[in-house]
């Protein structure tokens, strides 16, 4: 059996979750088209009749502007020890530039085989996928180039491939059922964040956290955690529409998670400063 660790790099917002759950076959990290929505180090464990291949799902790279994103890029700093390779993601839809030079010049640095995946070529022309994968050709020494769409999975299955055959004999890691690392409070906490995010203005989304308070048999009470009055408001919505709202998109996830159906109840509470607050930042797990 073959068996090992890939990191999964590339600048906030190319898709790196998406990859993820694409490659691993089911949903282990929330996705969202807000930056930086990746907090923790993520385990996307796929499975095969002779091969567990653990992908690592990072935070993107980032100057640390506070505590919570201090962890975040010391997440990713430490995080290239003992892998087989490194899955680097570049998006399509954007100029590959300065941002990406730099993460090549860590990745390709490392001595272990880089595999790029230019993500997110769906609906695009093959004349602009022709010459994005020619740009992203001279960034480094790689292994091997792959353009691919997380969202419609084309082009997934080869390079799940690609990423097995870097993979060295071994035994598995995880038990074969298990899709990822994360505690089931921690998945359900990021389940209702997704929500959250989907469904609030751009100036929330780094504001905002989820906490799971109590989880048990068929209850879920969770804390969704903000800075500010101004933002709870939003968060609550007028006549708190907005928060019911935000349980109504999380339970079907949360209830497919559990097995069976689920009273999920949600408050929003004001943290001031938790993302500087090493304490909350422990509790919640980053």
């Amino acid at each position: 059996m073959k068996s090992g660790f890939v990191a999964v790099a590339g600048r906030p917002n190319v898709g790196k979750s998406t990859l993820t759950n694409a490659i691993a076959g089911g949903k282990v990290a929330i996705v969202s088209d807000k930056p930086q929505t990746t907090r923790h180090k993520i385990f996307g464990i796929a499975n095969g009749d002779d091969y567990q291949l653990v992908l690592l799902d990072l935070p993107g790279f980032q100057r640390p502007l506070d505590a919570l994103t201090e962890r975040m890029q010391r997440t990713v700093d430490t995080s290239f020890e003992d892998v087989e390779g490194v899955l680097f993601a570049l998006s399509a839809r954007e100029r590959i530039g300065a941002g990406d030079r730099y993460i090549a010049s860590r990745v390709f640095s490392l001595g272990v085989p880089v595999v790029i995946a230019l993500n997110k070529v769906d609906r695009l022309k093959p004349g602009h996928i022709a010459t994005q994968m020619a740009t992203a050709a001279k960034l480094g020494p790689f292994h091997a180039l792959h353009p691919v769409s997380g969202k419609t999975s084309d082009g997934i299955p080869e390079l799940k491939q690609e990423l097995v055959s870097l993979l060295p004999e071994g035994p598995p890691y995880f038990p074969q059922e298990q899709r990822t690392n994360l505690p089931l409070k921690l998945q359900i906490a990021e389940l209702v964040r997704e929500k959250a995010l989907e469904l609030t203005r751009e100036e929330l989304p780094h504001a905002i956290s989820v906490e799971v308070d109590e989880l048990a048999d068929r209850v879920v009470r969770a804390n969704v955690l903000v800075e500010t009055d101004s933002q709870k408001q939003i968060v609550v919505g007028k006549g708190g529409s907005m928060i019911k709202q935000i349980g109504t998109r999380a339970r079907p996830e949360i209830e497919a998670l559990l097995g069976h159906p689920v009273f999920l109840e949600l408050q929003v509470k004001v943290r001031p400063h938790w993302r500087r607050d090493d304490t909350i930042l422990q509790r919640l797990g980053v």
